[in-house]
C-alpha cells in the first residue's frame, strides 16, 4: 500500500472524542487528555489518529500528526462506495452499504466524521456491536480499506470488467 503525502492535501480536521484520563502515582493522580481525531481532504483520502498530553491543544496536535501518518485512499463510485462491506476493529463492527444519489450520509458519531471527511456523500451505515468511538472509527477505516472497485477485482481474477459486472 502506497503512502499518501499529507502535506500536499488540503486537509480538514474533526475531533471525534476527548477523554480525560487519570494515572495514579505516588503523589496522587496525574490528569491527561486523550484525543481522537479524523483528518481528510473530502476527496477520497482520510485518516484517524490519537494523541495524549497534559493539555488539550497538545493532544490535538499529536492526534493530527498521527492521523496524517495513517491516511488511506478510499475507492468511490460517483458519491458512494462500490459495494457493501463490514469493517471490524476490536469489538467494533460497522456495516457500510452503498446508497443512491441524494440519500446523504446516514451514520452516527465517529463513523459520520470519517465518511464525510473521506468525501462520501451517499451511504447507509449500521453499528453492529460496540459503540466505543475509537473502535467505531477504526472499524470504519478498516471497512473503507477493504473496498475494491470492479477494475481491481477484474485484474485480480484475470477477467474483463464486463465479465465481473455481468
Amino acid at each position: 500500500m502506497e503512502r499518501i503525502d499529507a502535506s500536499t492535501l488540503d486537509l480538514q480536521e474533526k475531533i471525534v472524542d476527548i477523554n480525560r484520563v487519570a494515572k495514579t502515582v505516588k503523589g496522587g493522580r496525574t490528569m491527561r487528555f486523550s484525543v481522537l481525531m479524523v483528518v481528510g481532504d473530502g476527496n477520497g483520502h482520510v485518516g484517524a489518529g490519537t494523541g495524549k498530553a497534559a493539555e488539550i491543544p497538545d493532544a490535538v496536535r499529536k492526534a493530527i500528526e498521527d492521523a496524517k501518518k495513517n491516511m488511506i485512499t478510499v475507492p468511490m463510485v460517483n458519491t458512494t462506495i462500490p459495494h457493501e462491506v463490514i469493517g471490524e476493529f476490536g469489538a467494533g463492527r460497522v456495516l457500510l452499504k452503498p446508497a443512491g444519489e441524494g440519500t446523504g450520509v446516514i451514520a452516527g458519531g465517529g463513523v459520520r466524521a470519517v465518511l464525510e471527511l473521506a468525501g462520501i456523500r451517499d451511504i447507509r451505515t449500521k453499528s453492529l456491536r460496540s459503540n466505543n468511538p475509537r473502535n467505531m472509527v477504526n472499524a470504519t477505516i478498516v471497512g473503507l480499506k477493504n473496498l475494491m472497485v470492479a477494475e481491481e477485482v477484474a485484474k485480480l481474477r484475470g477477467k474483463t470488467v464486463e465479465e465481473i459486472l455481468g
